[in-house]
């Protein structure tokens, strides 16, 4: 029996690639694709692969949050960041939320293989580029709170609100996909308001796109 292999990403084109490389050797075996953060919790709860491989940026939920709660329900998932970004703010928040590896986007034909070899072993594995990064972090004992503002102080459930906030949901969107009334939301963004000291959607949204949360894309 092969590897059992999750793909996360928001571009289809992106999704096909990636799933037309493991297709192509026999060990791996690609059980779900998702284009979302939400989906990729959804699909990794219901499939439980061996190795996920997750998109950082994504709407709906953000690769970070997503793989948070993957680690949290199925500890013995693997997960394997994939992102443009080698911005430390990214990969230290991919890391921190368990992730066992980050390859970068433009080195993933090359090395995702062996990444995913690597991570079902029990291993850790970085693209070259982002050894770097994750050394200099190390060594300049960078704090969580200069890393992840964001996870410092705001609750995961704070975090997903942002996140569809700066993406446009409306109040009562968030309430329905959430599965919660127009009042917690309305509670939610207040808490998120005061805790960071801003005072419009538009300040949340610049936030949020500065800390990861979300993209400009």
């Amino acid at each position: 029996m092969g590897i059992r292999v999750l793909i996360a990403d928001d571009h289809k084109i992106m999704l096909a690639g990636l799933r037309s490389l493991l297709e192509k050797q026999a060990e791996f075996d690609v059980v779900a694709e998702a284009g979302n953060g939400r989906k990729a919790v959804q699909m990794a709860q219901e499939q439980k692969p061996d190795v996920v491989v997750m998109d950082v940026s994504m709407p709906d939920l953000n690769g970070i949050e997503a793989t948070t709660q993957i680690i949290e329900s199925l500890p013995n998932t693997r997960v394997i960041a994939l992102s443009m970004h080698s911005d430390k703010r990214f990969v230290m928040g991919m890391l921190r939320a368990g992730a066992s590896g980050y390859l970068l986007k433009d080195c993933a034909s090359q090395e995702l293989a062996t990444a995913i070899h690597q991570v079902a072993g029990g291993k850790k594995y970085l693209s070259p580029e982002i050894t770097g990064v994750v050394i200099d972090d190390f060594l300049l004992g960078a704090s969580s709170e200069e890393v992840a503002t964001a996870t410092s102080l705001l609750s995961a459930r704070e975090r997903e609100v942002l996140q569809l906030i700066a993406e446009g949901w409306s109040t009562k969107q968030i309430a329905a996909h959430l599965y919660v009334s127009i009042k917690t939301i309305e509670t939610h963004r207040r808490q998120i308001m005061k805790k960071l000291d801003l005072h419009s959607i538009a300040d949340l949204t610049k936030y949020a796109i500065r800390e990861g949360l979300t993209s400009v894309e």
